[in-house]
C-alpha cells in the first residue's frame, strides 16, 4: 500500500507544530500590496502584516496560491513515493481549488495518485479536516480512506467569528449572506459564520464582550451531547481575546484537543484586525 501525503492551503493555518509532527504540507497564499507580492507566512508572517497593515495607506488584497507552487508540492511528494490528498478551502471563498486541479495536470505523470476535495470551509474548521486525514495517514490509511475520512468530517466541523466591520470582507468580496448585515449601526457586532462555503450571518449584538459571549454559546450548542470535541481559535491580532473565548469554552465542552490558532495574513486581509472566533470538530 502507497504511504499518503496531505496537503492543504495556508489558509487552515495550522500551528507549525503540528504541521511538521504530522507531516502535512501547506502551499501558500499570496497577499499583493501595492507593487509586492508575498506569500503567506513565508515572505509575510501574521506580525509583520499586522504592523504594516496599522499604519497602511493603501489596503492589501490576497489572490489564490499559485498553480506552481500547487504543482511544485504534488511533484515533490509523487517523487518521494506518495499518494497526494489536497484539502484546500472552500471554493466559493477562494480559487485555491482551482490552482490546485490546474497544478494536477500540469504534472507529467502520476495525476491519478492526486486527489482533491473542497474542505467547504477555512481556518482551523479546515485544519481538523486535515489533521483528521493526515492523523489516519500516518496509521497508515489509504488515500480512499483519508478522502472519505475528510469528507465525512465536514459535517463535523464548523467555524463562528465576529469582525470589527465587515468592510474588509466586502472590499474583497467574501462577505456572502452577510451583506445584509452592512449599514449595521456602528455598536452593533455581527456574528458570522462559514457554512455552505460562504461567511453566513447568525447574529448581532451590542458590545465586543457580548459578541465574544455569543460565539461560545453557538460553538457550545453544536458541541452539546457530542464527543470527542475538539476547539481552536482563531484571531487576527487579538491573542488576548481568543485567549478568553477558549478559557470560556474549553470547560463547558470539555475538549480533548485545544489549538490557540491565529489566522494567515491572507486571511487577516479578507476578514481584517481584530477577528476572533472558534473552529471546533464534534463527535468523531
Amino acid at each position: 500500500m502507497s504511504k499518503v501525503a496531505i496537503v492543504t492551503d495556508s489558509t487552515a493555518y495550522i500551528p507549525k507544530e503540528l504541521r511538521e509532527k504530522h507531516s502535512i504540507t501547506v502551499v501558500p497564499q499570496v497577499v499583493i500590496w501595492e507593487n509586492e507580492t508575498f506569500e503567506d507566512d513565508v515572505t509575510m508572517t501574521p506580525d509583520q502584516f499586522y504592523t504594516r497593515l496599522r499604519t497602511a495607506k493603501v489596503m492589501p488584497t490576497t489572490s489564490q496560491a499559485s498553480v506552481v507552487n500547487m504543482h511544485k508540492a504534488f511533484s515533490t511528494l509523487l517523487d518521494q513515493g506518495y499518494d497526494v490528498l489536497g484539502i484546500f478551502v472552500s471554493t466559493k471563498l477562494s480559487g485555491t481549488f482551482q490552482s490546485a486541479t490546474l497544478g494536477r495536470e500540469e504534472l507529467k505523470s502520476g495525476q491519478d495518485k492526486v486527489t482533491i476535495i473542497d474542505s467547504e470551509t477555512v481556518a482551523m474548521a479546515m485544519g481538523f479536516q486535515v489533521l483528521a486525514a493526515a492523523r489516519a495517514a500516518l496509521d497508515g490509511a489509504s488515500v480512499a480512506d483519508c478522502k472519505a475520512l475528510a469528507e465525512k468530517s465536514r459535517s463535523h466541523t464548523g467555524v463562528y467569528l465576529t469582525v470589527e466591520t465587515l468592510e474588509f470582507l466586502h472590499r474583497q468580496g467574501r462577505i456572502g449572506g452577510a451583506q445584509r448585515f452592512l449599514g449595521t449601526a456602528l455598536n452593533l457586532k455581527p456574528i458570522l459564520a462559514v457554512e455552505g462555503g460562504r461567511v453566513e450571518p447568525m447574529d448581532r449584538v451590542r458590545t465586543r464582550g457580548k459578541a465574544l459571549d455569543r460565539v461560545v454559546e453557538i460553538v457550545a450548542e453544536k458541541c452539546a451531547g457530542k464527543s470527542p470535541v475538539r476547539i481552536a481559535t482563531l484571531h487576527a491580532d487579538s491573542p488576548d481575546d481568543a485567549k478568553l473565548l477558549l478559557d470560556k469554552i474549553t470547560p463547558i465542552v470539555n475538549p480533548i484537543e485545544t489549538i490557540f490558532a491565529a489566522v494567515s495574513p491572507a486571511v487577516g486581509a479578507n476578514a481584517g484586525p481584530g477577528t476572533v472566533g472558534l473552529a471546533y470538530m464534534a463527535g468523531m
